[in-house]
Parts: structure tokens; C-alpha cells; sequence
């Protein structure tokens, strides 16, 4: 097992996989084309196998005093004193195909790359599970590549946006932080090249997606309720088109995070956004008020509108943009809908399948998106 547990460095890596990241060790760097493409002989590694290797303290370079493993709606993360280690699932769902070994390496490339722009020393690259000459697993090897991970400093959740607010330990003075860091990465990025009509049909098209999953008859949540926030949105989306095309005209449409729940957010003494979208380019497309607005409905949810309110403030002056208040709120109906509907995706892991979390948590989206629906006009 290669010893690269006290290497660690921010480097430049000339081999794609370990993107400003983490020179692991010479010996890693040298043989990363040879590991890379190295001919597949021995029997592909179960899933199940790849878990308990890693959760093995005795398995890590680093020699952790535990390993603690945690599941994801689509991943594994095994946390270690002072990295994280994140395993994507082999999974195939509508918007993504995480099925093969080279996908999984392309969305781990993805996730560093895109996920440097706002928590740019916390990604420390991509690395490599091998087989070594017995067939055994081991970090960094020279043998045939069986998994990829993510390798990511560990955070302090204590520091966890959605932690500091349920324990009422929120600075102001992070806050205000968070939210010039987002504006400059808003007021940065480029436009995106999409047109008018294309934007609107996104948002056509995705509250149809949304009420065909949510109006299945085993989440038996109300069709009245269901009727009236669709019917609602539908209608601003042709009333009010003239609100969604000046966005796109006036260059609001970024590529964004577009996953920015409070969980996401840690308040370090320069806070740090991670796990944006990394699958979809189409879902990263935004405007930049809606992906605020994201943060905001969550802070919402959590029983702390202020601090949506304080981000879209330093956002409107940072960036000399003043979104309409009505776009806004049906930017929020639309996530809270989008919201419900990952909720009750739970239901289908066997898992969760007999879990009272998930519809409960449903309903309580619903119910804000309804909020938001009244304010449209």
C-alpha cells in the first residue's frame, strides 16, 4: 500500500484525474496514465466489497482512529480524522447513468473541478481504488483500477450552515461573508447561451416532470393542493414570460451551483459551498437569483427567513441586480416542488421504503411552495 497519508499538498497535477489537488505521492503521479489504462483481468469487485474495505481504519495510509460511514441518496462517504472519502454508487436514474467504472471516474473529475470554485481547499483531487497482485484492495496502487474516489478535506460539522442555525449560533459577520462570496461568484460567471424561449420551456417542462411524480397514487398526497400549485405556476410561466425572458436578455442566466442546501454551506473563517450539481450542465444552468433563491427557501424551511433575506441584500448590491420579488417567489415554489419530489424519491431505496421521514418531509415542501404560490400575482 502506497503511503501517501502525510503528502497531501495543493499542487498543480499534470494528469487530469488530480486537478489542483492532491500530489498523493510521486510514485501516484508517475504511474496515473499506467493505472488509468492498465488492461481489466481480474473479476470485477462487488459494491459490498468496496464498503468494508473502506471502512477499515486499518486499510488507510493515514491510519485513522475510526472510520465513520455514511450513505447518500447516490454515494458512500467514509470520514476519517481528516479527510473524506467519497464513493459514488453504481445507479441509473432518469437524469444520470452512473452504471460504469468510467462514468463514475468522469462525474468524480466533475465534482473537483466544478466544486473548486467555491470550496477551492477542500477538494483535494481524485483518487484511485486498485487491485493489488493478489487481488486485494489498496489506495493508489499500480494495479488495475476497481473504484474511484472523491478525497476532500473533512469539515467541522459543528460549522454546517443548517447545524448553526438549529443550535442559534449564526454571526452575522458570516454571514455576511457567505453571501459576498456568492455574489462575486455570481457576478463572475459567464452567460450562458440559451435563449428566451428555451429558459421558459425548461420550467414548462420540469413542473410537468415534477406533478406526474408527485400525483402517483402511493404517495397519496392531496390532489387538490397538488392542482393548485401547478395550475398556478403553469399560468405566471405564460402570464409573466416577459419577467423570465428579461433575465436571460439581461445575462442573469450563469452556470451555478444549483444544489445549495443549508447543509451544504460551512461557515469556516472563509465559508466554503460544496456539493454543487455536478450531473447536468441543463440543471446547472440558472439564473443567479434562483440559485440563491435555493439557499434562501432552505434557510426558510429552518426557521430563519433573515438570512435568505441579508444574502439576497448583499446579492442586490454586490451585483446590481434587483430580481423581481414575484420571479423570486416562484423560483422557491419551483425548488420547494422539486424538493418534494427528491423526498419521496427516497421511498424507492429499500432502505427508507416503510420510512415516515420522507412524506412527511414532502408535505412540509409542499406546504412552503404553497406559500409562494399565494405571493404571485
Amino acid at each position: 500500500m502506497q503511503d501517501f497519508g502525510s503528502t497531501f499538498l495543493i499542487a498543480q497535477s499534470g494528469y487530469g484525474l488530480v486537478r489542483r489537488a492532491a500530489a498523493i505521492s510521486p510514485l501516484f503521479s508517475r504511474n496515473a496514465d499506467y493505472i488509468a489504462t492498465r488492461r481489466m483481468t481480474m473479476p470485477e469487485i462487488s459494491l459490498q466489497s468496496k464498503i468494508a474495505f473502506l471502512s477499515m481504519p486499518s486499510n488507510y495510509p493515514e491510519r485513522p482512529m475510526d472510520v465513520n460511514a455514511i450513505e447518500t441518496h447516490m454515494s458512500w462517504v467514509f470520514l476519517t480524522d481528516r479527510f473524506a472519502y467519497k464513493m459514488k454508487k453504481p445507479v441509473i436514474h432518469d437524469y444520470l447513468d452512473f452504471s460504469t467504472l468510467a462514468a463514475r471516474r468522469r462525474f468524480c473529475e466533475e465534482e473537483v473541478r466544478l466544486n473548486c470554485r467555491l470550496a477551492e481547499n477542500v477538494y483535494l483531487g481524485v483518487l484511485p481504488l486498485t487491485l493489488d497482485a493478489a487481488g486485494a484492495l489498496e489506495f493508489a496502487g499500480e494495479g488495475q483500477v476497481a473504484e474511484w474516489l472523491i478525497l476532500m478535506r473533512r469539515l467541522n460539522g459543528e460549522l454546517a450552515l443548517d447545524h448553526c442555525i438549529s443550535n442559534r449560533r449564526v454571526a452575522i459577520h458570516a454571514l455576511e461573508k457567505l453571501g459576498e462570496k456568492l455574489a462575486r461568484f455570481y457576478v463572475n460567471a459567464q452567460a450562458e447561451r440559451i435563449t428566451a424561449q428555451q429558459y421558459r420551456q425548461r420550467f414548462a417542462a420540469g413542473l410537468d416532470e415534477i406533478f406526474a411524480e408527485l400525483s402517483k397514487p402511493e404517495y397519496e398526497l392531496p390532489p387538490e393542493m397538488l392542482n393548485a400549485i401547478a395550475q398556478a405556476m403553469r399560468a405566471f410561466l405564460i402570464r409573466r414570460a416577459a419577467l423570465f425572458d428579461g433575465r436571460v436578455n439581461a445575462g442573469r442566466i450563469i452556470e451555478g451551483h444549483a444544489d445549495l442546501r443549508a447543509e451544504h454551506v460551512y461557515l469556516e473563517n472563509e465559508p466554503v459551498i460544496v456539493d454543487c450539481l455536478e450531473f447536468s450542465k441543463d440543471l446547472r444552468t440558472v439564473d443567479a437569483a434562483g440559485d440563491l433563491s435555493f439557499l434562501a427557501l432552505e434557510c426558510e424551511r429552518l426557521g430563519a427567513t433573515e438570512i435568505g433575506d441579508l444574502l439576497f441584500e448583499i446579492y442586490r448590491v454586490t451585483a446590481d441586480d434587483h430580481p423581481p420579488e414575484e420571479l423570486v417567489h416562484y423560483y422557491q415554489a419551483y425548488h420547494a416542488c422539486s424538493r418534494a419530489r427528491i423526498a419521496l424519491w427516497h421511498l424507492k431505496e429499500p432502505q427508507y421504503h416503510d420510512s415516515i421521514k420522507w412524506p412527511l418531509q414532502a408535505k412540509e415542501w409542499l406546504r412552503l411552495a404553497a406559500l409562494h404560490v399565494e405571493q404571485l400575482k
